[in-house]
């Protein structure tokens, strides 16, 4: 066996553990945990769309355990400051010297995963923090730079039926993350689980199946997976089909205001790299392609006032296009 299928074989039978483990706590959601795990082999941030009560903290904190990496939740409030995020300089005694001077004391940024609970509830200045951190991997503080720990992932909240008092985040901002995940509610049997599996006092226990050194070594083979030329041309057509005014469809014409950019073209290549691991395959297809087109292009499609007056949502529109794009 070459080395190439030794590492393969490494990497399914790890990825076939982190499942297993997340399962123990995590009820449903196959789809949510499968699209997370895409963006983290991709290090790719995620926006989490949904109400609350769906286990998104208990999620993220579960994937941190089970890989063995740290893990800090940040409640967004409105008089959040960035230095909340980042951390800020605090003037120290020393009591040997009896001298005085500042040190800076890290925020909650620094740590490998990051849930931004209710990100849209923070004023733009702190927004802006941590999407620099998100794009830079790196903070600046009293001219001072310094890493962030690698991996490092976002995965910040949204709450979709609130609106009073909160400040949403511009589409440019927006297109830093790597995918935006709708998560619903679960089934009618998988809430039976749940209920059965949270309310009696014996726990499932965690194991860590993995390190910090086994993901970056995960990530460092998804990018090395090769991407066949029908397949990068299906997710070229499929991204410059979302542009109005190319000559391309009337109806985009008609319902796009701005389409994707080539930050979509690039995240939806790795994003069917990561797909294709996590089915153990070893070819690429357009089926990978498909399944991450929606969660890629949501947030970088921008409906025109035709498509809202004629209650037209982005997802119809993108379907439409994996329906007509060959």
């Amino acid at each position: 066996m070459s080395n190439t299928e030794a590492a393969w074989n490494r990497a399914n039978e790890k990825i076939a553990l982190i499942k297993q483990e997340i399962g123990k706590t995590v009820i449903g959601q196959e789809k949510i945990i499968d699209e997370m795990l895409t963006a983290l082999l991709c290090r790719g941030h995620c926006l989490i769309i949904g109400v609350p009560g769906l286990a998104k903290t208990l999620l993220v904190n579960t994937i941190g355990q089970i890989l063995g990496l740290s893990f800090h939740r940040i409640q967004f409030t409105p008089d959040m400051m960035p230095s909340d995020i980042i951390g800020c300089e605090i003037l120290q005694d020393n009591p040997s010297s009896g001298q005085r001077k500042f040190e800076f004391v890290r925020g909650p940024v620094f740590a490998n995963l990051i849930l931004a609970d209710e990100i849209n509830r923070t004023p733009p200045k702190t927004q802006a923090a941590l999407l620099e951190a998100m794009q830079e991997h790196q903070v600046t503080a009293s001219g001072e730079t310094m890493q962030l720990p690698n991996p490092f992932i976002v995965y910040a909240t949204q709450n979709p039926i609130e609106h009073e008092g909160t400040y949403p985040l511009p589409e440019a901002q927006l297109d830093r993350f790597f995918y935006c995940l709708n998560i619903d509610y679960p089934s009618f049997d998988e809430e039976r689980r749940i209920v059965n599996l949270t309310t009696v006092k014996e726990q499932p226990e965690l194991n860590q199946v993995v390190n910090e050194q086994d993901i970056l070594e995960l990530q460092d083979i998804v990018m090395e997976i090769p991407v066949p030329e029908h397949v990068l041309d299906y997710i070229l057509k499929l991204v410059h089909a979302t542009r109005p005014g190319q000559g391309n469809d009337d109806y985009i014409d008609k319902y796009v205001a701005w389409g994707a950019g080539p930050r979509a073209s690039q995240n939806l290549t790795r994003a069917a790299k990561a797909l294709t691991m996590l089915r153990g395959r070893a070819v690429i297809s357009e089926e990978e392609v498909r399944e991450a087109a929606l969660p890629i292009l949501r947030h970088r499609v921008i409906p025109s006032y035709n498509a809202i007056g004629e209650g037209i949502g982005v997802e119809e529109i993108i379907n439409r296009l994996m329906n007509t794009v060959k």
